[in-house]
């Protein structure tokens, strides 16, 4: 999996995993009395798993915005917590496609594979979020019969984006599951996949500060965030 970094070197984004010091996890965990007898919560820390990085909720205090997304078994509950920038431990970034592929339903090999190789064929990163990712990170059993595949797709400046767009179209068409996903800018602005598929002139871009409305064309050149 990705190495760790400090959040000196590059603060947390949506998608990445926050790792938590214990005394963050005392904090957390003692503003929220309805998960004191939880013992699911309870190994969280216990077995070093992370959290995630949200964005932040109107009228929110400031901190660092977490979630932690639970396997059916309790519930498919989304639990949000808050932290102070001191106790992150590391940030990384979502695993890759290796990192999931053991994790995978052998149904979901073939479609791994070709995303690799749409990847290598773009030069650019596949990432996974969601119930794989989350099956991989703990072991638990994220997945459903009706679980989709979510895919971060890190783009470049010169990325053909209808392109690669088209392509993970046709890789979904055989595909036994569906395929969600963002497509992802550096600057941490991603828009939907499908929704930029579908050609709108202005998409929906999603970044850690909030949502906005852009003309793709200027999402796919790089431009300022309104």
């Amino acid at each position: 999996m990705t190495l760790p970094c400090t959040p000196s070197e590059r603060p947390a984004g949506r998608h990445d995993l926050v790792f938590v010091s214990p005394k963050g996890w005392r904090t957390m965990l003692a503003a929220r009395d309805d998960l004191a007898e939880d013992a699911l919560i309870a190994r969280w820390p216990e077995q070093g798993w992370p959290t995630i990085r949200r964005r932040a909720m109107p009228g929110e205090p400031s901190g660092v915005a977490l979630g932690l997304p639970l396997p059916p078994s309790a519930g498919k509950k989304r639990l949000c917590f808050l932290l102070q920038a001191g106790d992150v431990l590391s940030v990384v970034r979502p695993p890759s496609l290796d990192d999931v592929r053991r994790s995978a339903p052998p149904a979901w090999q073939l479609t791994l594979d070709r995303l690799g190789e749409l990847a290598f064929r773009h030069s650019i990163e596949a990432r996974v979020f969601g119930s794989l990712a989350w099956c991989a990170l703990t072991g638990l059993d994220y997945l459903t019969g009706r679980s989709d595949l979510d895919v971060l797709l890190d783009v470049r400046r010169d990325t053909d984006l209808d392109c690669l767009a088209a392509d993970v179209a046709a890789v979904e068409a055989d595909a036994p599951m569906r395929i969600d996903g963002e497509l992802k800018r550096h600057d941490g602005a991603a828009v939907n996949w499908r929704e930029f598929h579908a050609g709108a002139s202005d998409v929906l871009v999603k970044h850690i500060d909030g949502v906005s409305l852009l003309d793709r064309r200027d999402f796919m050149s790089g431009g300022a965030l309104r």
